[in-house]
């Protein structure tokens, strides 16, 4: 398993992990074509501090997460999906996503990373939490982040905690 910063050969198989997880896990009724974000990753994500990467298995997508800048020097954690195959902390594809990010967000000087998600998953909430992310309200978020009608719960990470 590698994890690689996005090029435009891997957008099938991130639509091909991604929206079945929404559809099918999530319960969310989306497509590819309601996600512009997903069509333009490249300008909607690779541009200021924000940056997007996939974890392969072979040529295989088994991974995302991505960062949205959304100026003074934060982000937004967007689209971290792990294929089912490749969930656990035994499999690691979700920490190496994960350390490959807060990488990046050390290298070009951010401070904080903001992220929203359902009450309903757990596990990602774990997760997170596992790796320093704060639980935070709603009303604590920027301005600038960019909800999703999905999202209540919301967390806050400060990059000058993480060690390097």
């Amino acid at each position: 398993m590698e994890v690689l910063g996005y090029i435009p050969v891997f957008s099938q198989g991130v639509a091909d992990l991604i929206v079945p997880i929404q559809r099918e896990e999530f319960g969310i009724e989306i497509t590819y074509q309601d996600q512009p974000d997903l069509q333009d990753i490249a300008g909607f994500y690779q541009n200021g501090t924000g940056n997007f990467w996939v974890a392969l298995d072979g040529s295989q997508v088994v991974g995302t997460i991505a960062l949205k800048d959304i100026g003074e020097n934060q982000t937004a954690l967007r689209k971290m999906f792990v294929a089912p195959s490749h969930r656990g902390k035994d499999k690691g594809v979700a920490a190496e996503l994960l350390t490959t990010l807060l990488g990046h967000a050390k290298m070009v000087g951010l401070k904080d990373i903001f992220l929203g998600t359902t009450a309903e998953f757990l596990a990602a909430h774990k997760f997170y939490e596992k790796h320093g992310f704060d639980l935070i309200e709603a009303n604590d978020l920027p301005q600038s982040f960019p909800r999703m009608a999905v999202d209540t719960r919301f967390y806050r990470l400060d990059i000058r905690s993480v060690e390097a």
